[in-house]
């Protein structure tokens, strides 16, 4: 069976102790795609790096809402540089859920980026926390790539799902939406139409529940727990689960889904 993940960050510092693990891993449960996701111009020549060596890995490149104000002065130069080479737009967003950011800058760079994507017809990967109204305003009036664009994670309303379908929207299910207190978004999958649905770690980010996670790394200095890439798995089987389909139909669905948003034949280069 293979299996893709829509969006993680394999590049981040948190997993490099363990990366040649975390391959070996990865391998084992049947990886044929990823995107992995910059959110920094300072990390992205670490995502070409990976993608060089990988040839399952498309690099993804962007400027996260929370990293706004540690951006190069040259960033967007940079980004079109590293776009030349290939790859495709992510990790950008809005965030109002995180507390110390200037959202007016945000959006600035939002609109840039997704204009980029736009204008090249690169998928883009979306970041979106308790700013859904703003983003919607932006995705209803602004041009979107026409090939789509992912809202990973997505933890939007169920009503606003049919408008985003409209403009090319993807949802990626994360497997952090299995912990027990997370019912509502779960509930949420329900209604994402299969024809547009993927399946995501975010990993380093959004663990999975103790008791379901099957690759444990360790913590961080900070305690915080670290999500292993190959708990895809998980995810994988918990959607299944949810939409009351069998795996290997959902590893189906997910990869065709995953092949017309990301597969074009220059995205791969890094």
């Amino acid at each position: 069976m293979r299996l893709f993940d829509a969006h993680n960050h394999l590049q981040d510092q948190w997993l490099a102790p363990h990366l040649p693990q975390v391959l070996d891993a990865l391998a084992h449960i049947g990886i044929a795609g990823a995107v992995v996701n910059g959110t920094i111009d300072s990390d992205w020549d670490a995502v070409s790096r990976l993608a060089r060596d990988h040839a399952w890995i498309i690099p993804s490149y962007g400027i996260h809402p929370w990293r706004v104000k540690e951006r190069a002065s040259d960033w967007e130069t940079l980004l079109r540089a590293k776009l030349d080479q290939g790859g495709v737009i992510g990790e950008i967003g809005l965030d109002r859920w995180k507390e110390g950011f200037d959202f007016e800058d945000q959006e600035k760079v939002f609109r840039l980026q997704l204009q980029l994507a736009a204008e090249r017809n690169l998928p883009a990967t979306i970041h979106c926390l308790r700013a859904w109204g703003a983003l919607w305003d932006i995705i209803r009036t602004e041009s979107v790539p026409a090939c789509g664009f992912l809202l990973h994670a997505y933890g939007g309303p169920v009503e606003m799902i049919e408008g985003f379908v409209a403009r090319g929207a993807y949802f990626s299910f994360n497997g952090s939406f299995l912990a027990e207190p997370r019912q509502k978004k779960r509930d949420t999958f329900l209604h994402i139409p299969l024809n547009r649905l993927l399946v995501e770690t975010d990993a380093p980010a959004m663990p999975l529940p103790p008791e379901l996670d099957r690759y444990a790394l360790p913590a961080t200095p900070d305690g915080d727990p670290v999500n292993h890439p190959a708990n895809l798995t998980v995810a994988y089987k918990g959607i299944a689960t949810l939409r009351g389909i069998q795996l290997e139909e959902l590893a189906t669905l997910a990869e065709k889904n995953f092949q017309r948003l990301f597969c074009a034949s220059d995205h791969r280069r890094g």
